[in-house]
């Protein structure tokens, strides 16, 4: 089970896009799907079709033990599962402080799930939800927009994982770094790519997410790319992203 945070302490990044749109995308390719949304707003969970009030019990549920992973998982129509979140679960924020092993409890619920990816939709900041994420996780996946701040952001990041890895989860590494919301006509773009192929020539995918409309019109109608316009740049940028991925792991098993 390859269990991947999908987390960037800066919002508007493309994040929950990735999360439901890789899932999707893996799903399609004949992978056993989980989608973890760890977000309070919901965003995963809506853009996959899932109407957040209807949606009980949550993710929030199973974090304070009131609920076991089954209980909570719903199938999508999209041919992956999610464990869905609303509003509520922002209430463990302060909830799990008073908890043992409070940074955990997702990964103790996670254990022996019955899938090849688990993608978790992690906040965009550093709280609690955001370490159950990262200490659940085996790998991170960053998805960057490449503009002025992102690479002191990214440095902000890295920081993050080198004191997840020190207190709390040694064995975490970063997956790869996904250039989301591009636009190669921008001088500033390329510039902040090539740096990042510069300083992190093994962890940067070569699939490139470009700005696409259909992309962003997705989820208003609560379905990833894929099933609203296979056809669209976003939709095969995606599935372009699944199979990288899946190579990836195919060389790191024959290596």
């Amino acid at each position: 089970m390859n269990i991947i945070a999908i987390t960037n302490q800066k919002g508007g990044v493309g994040k929950t896009t990735t999360a439901v749109n890789l899932a999707a995308s893996l799903a399609h390719l004949g992978q056993r799907v989980l989608l973890v949304d760890l977000d309070p707003q919901g965003n995963a969970t809506t853009g996959a079709g899932i109407f957040k009030k209807e949606a009980l019990p949550t993710v929030y549920q199973m974090l304070l033990g009131q609920a076991i992973l089954a209980q909570v998982c719903l199938s999508t129509q999209f041919g992956f599962d999610i464990l869905p979140a609303n509003r509520e679960l922002a209430g463990a924020e302060v909830e799990l402080v008073e908890l043992e092993r409070r940074e955990y409890r997702l990964a103790n619920a996670l254990k022996n799930a019955p899938y090849d990816f688990v993608l978790i939709d992690c906040p965009p900041a550093l709280n609690l939800l955001t370490l159950n994420g990262l200490v659940a996780a085996a790998a991170v996946l960053i998805p960057m927009q490449c503009e002025y701040y992102a690479l002191e952001g990214l440095s902000d990041l890295v920081d993050t994982l080198k004191k997840v890895r020190a207190h709390l989860n040694p064995p975490l590494v970063i997956e790869g770094l996904l250039r989301t919301m591009y636009n190669p006509q921008s001088t500033l773009t390329r510039q902040v790519s090539d740096e990042l192929e510069r300083h992190f020539p093994s962890k940067v995918y070569r699939t490139i997410v470009p700005r696409n409309v259909r992309l962003a019109e997705a989820p208003s109608y609560g379905k990833p790319v894929l099933a609203f316009d296979k056809n669209s740049r976003g939709a095969l940028a995606y599935l372009e992203l699944a199979g990288e991925m899946l190579d990836r792991l195919q060389n790191e098993v024959t290596s």
